[in-house]
């Protein structure tokens, strides 16, 4: 049994391996998942039916799913992109300790892209569901994990990866959590990592430099469990309570990064957590380039419910809701560089039959899905905005797939380069300035669970002759903040000795969207 608190109320969570698949306790049923070799037949024990995929007259055109042309060879669920431009995944089989990293070829295609295995996490730590981030120094955050080992027991066991020697090292865990779990995480505009308690209402920042952790984030006004955060423009974080006021209501809470402590943002006009499925599972809340969140739901009676935040004037809207019994309890979304969000729904909760749409700042369209839209939950999937423009998608399978969104950025979007030196040797640190460094928005959205936000610069280098495409690795950007606007920004980058030498484009890429060219040569 593992103790809790809820609302100030000693609790406690059976962690006995059976709820696997019986759910985590009669005080929260959780979602029935485990390791996922293959995760029907996580359904097909349960019983429950698996519904087809729904068909729709609306649907959006234009858009493209493609396979990677070199099948990975394991099943592949969370995925962070690296600032060097290549993609870590995790492995979601039998050994979770694993880890692989995708390389795109040398005209920069991820479709075209090779698969190298990396080090494994730490003997003891396999984590399936946790929180995960890139930190500010280039270096991996990997924290918690309901599932460890193959058994539940919302582990506070941690993990850091360091991409340039490829290696991990143990993370000890805040002072007194005995739990970490399905955690949420995210990197804050000061640049610190802040990190929830999944099983309370505790949250602690993370010194990268030392691995020790500062508590923080007073009055919370409910326990941490299948809330999301979201980075909103002003520095401060958005989450939706899932469980204030003993499992009722619509608060929504602003946590204060100045002030370290939490206060309400008021009312969602509807109801996004599970209810009636007793899951109390959320959707992603996807942050838009106009300063909106668009905020997703799940509703094991019904339609999953939208609502939209304004984080211009603190004020929510209801949003439509899914059509034909669909929701989102537990998956994934993620910003498009033409300015919509795209959102994997399913029927009810956890029940199969996978429906992509498109939302627009106005409706929901659908569009098409991948190949194994029609045996997948919406818990499968997960996103991961590319600097190509486009995004990666897992779903536990080895069939990672590409998706190519319809239209393009706004030029308003793009970064601006200001400041870089001319002359680039390879191998030498070098600081770049500009604007919108970091983007409009973190990218893609999941909640707990997992997080893969890219609100960071990446420097492509083009050489001028072959046409070939490198990335250089950046580190120690100025701010992680969003939606900075006309403040100067800076982050530091090296190229490596792959990088071809002579005359060369430069790129600063943030979300899929590039600046406009910088002339260097590269020696």
């Amino acid at each position: 049994m593992i103790p809790g608190k809820f609302c100030g109320i000693s609790v406690t969570r059976d962690v006995d391996p059976s709820d696997v698949l019986k759910g985590r306790s009669n005080l929260h049923r959780e979602k029935t998942k485990t390791k996922k070799g293959n995760p029907m037949n996580v359904y097909r024990r349960l019983g429950i039916t698996v519904l087809a995929l729904l068909a729709w007259s609306s649907v959006a055109g234009a858009q493209s799913w493609q396979g990677l042309k070199n099948k990975a060879n394991f099943n592949a669920g969370a995925m962070l992109l690296l600032s060097d431009g290549t993609v870590m995944v995790h492995s979601e089989q039998s050994n979770t300790q694993n880890w692989y990293k995708l390389t795109p070829d040398n005209t920069g295609s991820y479709i075209n892209g090779t698969w190298k295995q990396l080090a494994s996490l730490p003997s003891g730590y396999a984590p399936l569901y946790f929180a995960s981030a890139v930190l500010p120094g280039g270096r991996v955050l990997v924290e918690g994990g309901e599932y460890n080992n193959g058994s539940g027991d919302w582990t506070n066991k941690g993990a850091i990866y360091n991409p340039v020697t490829n290696k991990w090292a143990s993370v000890n865990p805040p002072s007194g959590w005995s739990t970490i779990g399905d955690a949420q995480s995210v990197v804050l505009a000061n640049k610190k990592l802040m990190l929830a308690n999944c099983c309370t209402a505790q949250g602690a920042l993370f010194n990268a430099t030392g691995k020790t952790w500062k508590s923080t984030g007073t009055g919370k006004a409910d326990w941490n469990d299948e809330e999301g955060w979201t980075l909103l423009p002003s520095g401060n974080v958005l989450t939706v309570d899932a469980y204030v006021n003993g499992g009722s209501g619509t608060n929504s809470e602003i946590y204060s990064a100045s002030g370290g402590s939490w206060s309400s943002a008021g009312n969602t006009p509807v109801q996004l957590w599970d209810s009636c499925g007793g899951s109390h599972e959320e959707g992603p809340d996807v942050m838009m380039a106009d300063g909106t969140v668009f905020a997703t739901g799940a509703n094991g009676c019904g339609a999953g419910h939208t609502a939209i935040y304004n984080s211009n004037t603190g004020q929510w809207s209801q949003g439509p809701d899914f059509p034909n019994s669909l929701d989102i309890a537990d998956g994934p979304g993620s910003w498009e560089i033409n300015g919509n969000a795209v959102v994997m729904a399913s029927p009810g909760v956890f029940n199969t039959g996978a429906v992509f749409l498109e939302w627009n700042g106005s409706t929901l369209t659908q569009i098409s899905g991948p190949p194994n839209a029609s045996s997948d939950s919406s818990f499968y999937g997960h996103f991961l905005m590319l600097p190509s423009g486009q995004l990666l998608f897992t779903d536990f399978s080895s069939d990672v797939e590409v998706f190519t969104p319809s239209g393009t950025y706004q030029s308003a979007w793009q970064p601006t380069i200001t400041s870089v030196p001319s002359t680039i040797t390879r191998g030498t640190l070098y600081q770049i300035s500009g604007t919108q460094f970091n983007g409009f928005t973190q990218g893609s959205a999941y909640g707990d669970d997992f997080q893969d936000a890219t609100n960071f610069a990446l420097v492509r280098v083009v050489n001028n002759s072959t046409g070939h495409v490198f990335y250089c690795r950046t580190k120690n950007p100025s701010t992680m903040g969003i939606q900075t606007g006309s403040a100067t920004v800076s982050t530091h980058f090296t190229c490596s000795k792959k990088v071809e030498t002579g005359a060369s484009s430069l790129y600063v890429v943030t979300n899929g969207i590039p600046s406009a060219a910088a002339a260097v040569t590269i020696q």
